[in-house]
């Protein structure tokens, strides 16, 4: 009896095993590349993250065209990958479909909701963060005028600049914002060029600091600011690095937590469906401060983004989100 209880001990700890290495992660990066600097890098960080503290290899794929991801997404599960990652709203219907055709197969879609018991939709406060690094812009500037570039003109993009216009406002009632998008399409996530232009357009109507959410595109938004030596904020990865002394901040949001969370539950097999949302209160939107930043952001400006941060925890602050009603309070 007494050997019986071992062995039936033994083959659980190696059912256990065997369940940790079933798990086969895939990642399908959105349409601007994966080392963008940005969106896409940060979710290949928690990707990599996962791999050298557990040791499991994942698989990736950079899709070019706004047909492929679904094609990826597809392939992937139909290999055996699970789970499965998507980082873009652009795979939404992908996601849709798919997870319909792979009910055993776990799905994560970011930056958008698919309402499926084996998906789980991770979602960003964005203009909650965007707002934080507006009232630095909004303190930053000489001028009282700064600009901002999207990448997609979408309501997404819209919820980035809505937030940060009014950041903006609460830190400078009377400051002139500029906005551009920089496409319709997925390729408005990589041409740094157009960003460029549309950058140097804004700096040329007075703007001395611009606010870029546009992927690879805002590599373009950053250098220009550099070039003409005013100020640019990066977005999703922090991008402070990239010109140390020009980049004001970055608005990071955390889209590695959502592909290391992904990969970590279904190792543990404690991985659930549903909508996670993500915002200030849990840093998963925030401003980056380090070395490469520290000398622009003065006292006065610290002690009123963390105040900012702390009313819109407290509900003191709320900023209106874009997406609700597609409309961006001016005052």
């Amino acid at each position: 009896m007494k050997k019986s209880f071992l062995t039936m001990l033994a083959l659980a700890a190696m059912s256990t095993t065997a369940l940790a290495a079933d798990v086969k992660p895939a990642l399908v990066y959105g349409t601007g590349g994966k080392f963008d600097k940005s969106f896409n890098e940060a979710a290949f960080a928690g990707a990599e993250k996962f791999k050298a503290e557990t040791g499991i290899e994942y698989r990736d794929f950079e899709p070019t065209g706004d047909t492929q991801g679904e094609q990826a997404i597809r392939n992937f599960a139909s290999r055996g990958y699970n789970p499965v990652v998507a980082v873009s709203f652009a795979w939404t219907s992908a996601i849709e479909k798919v997870a319909a055709e792979f009910p055993d197969t776990k799905f994560v879609l970011v930056d958008s909701v698919v309402e499926k018991p084996n998906v789980r939709s991770v979602v960003y406060a964005e203009h909650e963060g965007s707002y934080l690094v507006g009232v630095l812009a909004g303190m930053a500037s000489k001028s009282g005028k700064i600009g901002f570039v999207g990448g997609m003109d979408i309501p997404l993009i819209r919820k980035f600049e809505c937030g940060y216009e009014q950041g903006a406002r609460a830190a400078n009632p009377k400051i002139e914002v500029f906005q551009n998008m920089t496409g319709t399409t997925g390729a408005a996530w990589n041409d740094p060029v157009r960003g460029g232009e549309l950058t140097k357009s804004q700096i040329d109507q007075g703007a001395d600091v611009v606010y870029a959410a546009a992927g690879a595109t805002g590599l373009g938004v950053l250098q220009t600011a550099a070039d003409n030596k005013k100020l640019s904020i990066g977005v999703d990865s922090n991008q402070n690095h990239l010109h140390p002394g020009s980049v004001l901040t970055s608005m990071v949001k955390r889209v590695d937590l959502a592909v290391y969370n992904a990969y970590a539950d279904a190792k543990a097999d404690k991985f659930t469906g549903g909508i996670v949302a993500m915002g200030v209160k849990d840093d998963g939107v925030a401003w980056a401060l380090d070395d490469n930043n520290k000398a622009l952001i003065t006292p006065e400006m610290q002690a009123a983004v963390d105040k900012a941060k702390a009313d819109i925890i407290s509900g003191a602050v709320k900023v209106h989100d874009y997406m609700s009603d597609n409309a961006c309070p001016k005052s």
